[in-house]
């Protein structure tokens, strides 16, 4: 029996339903990562909102940017960070964080941003369109590897770069440290 394309017995899509619910768990998610002090669990909430957010993504019609989202974000950078947090500090961050004595200016910050946001997403006219738009893997490559591949090839250099000065510093950093025993 098919599903159809609403909820029963509501005039709600499917996809908006799970639009909604992958973008209440992206700021739940979000929100856990700078609000809870156990810093393994911080690194599974970012996990949780780039996987909300590949999800998104394939809602929006692109799947190559979702299955990127999924490769980098979630299976390199985030499992790296939590790798690097367990190897390297302790499991619960201090009582008192440097960065904790200025939540008021943070709050008051965050709440005229999020203002200034809604008013440009309140006054700007939005076009309707009656269907999502799917791009093809086909079309991403070509715009990466022909139109973009000067961009592409720097931004590739300069990840050679990064990876290269950080071995660097941390050869020297323990090398320093023999010294100094």
């Amino acid at each position: 029996m098919p599903i159809g394309n609403a909820i029963p017995f509501t005039a709600v899509r499917w996809d908006d339903a799970l639009f909604v619910a992958l973008a209440a768990l992206l700021l739940v998610s979000a929100l856990l990562v700078v609000t809870m002090r156990d810093i393994i669990r911080c690194g599974l909430a970012l996990m949780v909102s780039f996987a909300s957010l590949a999800g998104i993504y394939v809602l929006l019609g692109n799947p190559i940017v979702a299955a990127t989202q999924v490769l980098v974000y979630i299976g390199a950078i985030a499992v790296l960070i939590l790798f690097a947090i367990m190897l390297t500090q302790t499991k619960n961050a201090p009582m008192r964080l440097v960065f904790q004595t200025q939540a008021v200016a943070a709050a008051v910050l965050a709440l005229v941003i999020a203002i200034g946001i809604g008013g440009v997403v309140l006054t700007t006219t939005w076009p309707t369109t009656g269907q999502r738009l799917w791009t093809s893997t086909a079309d991403v490559a070509h715009l990466l590897f022909h139109d973009y591949v000067l961009p592409f090839e720097v931004v590739s250099v300069l990840l050679t770069a990064a990876v290269i000065g950080g071995v660097y510093l941390a050869r020297r950093e323990s090398s320093e440290r023999k010294e100094e025993r």
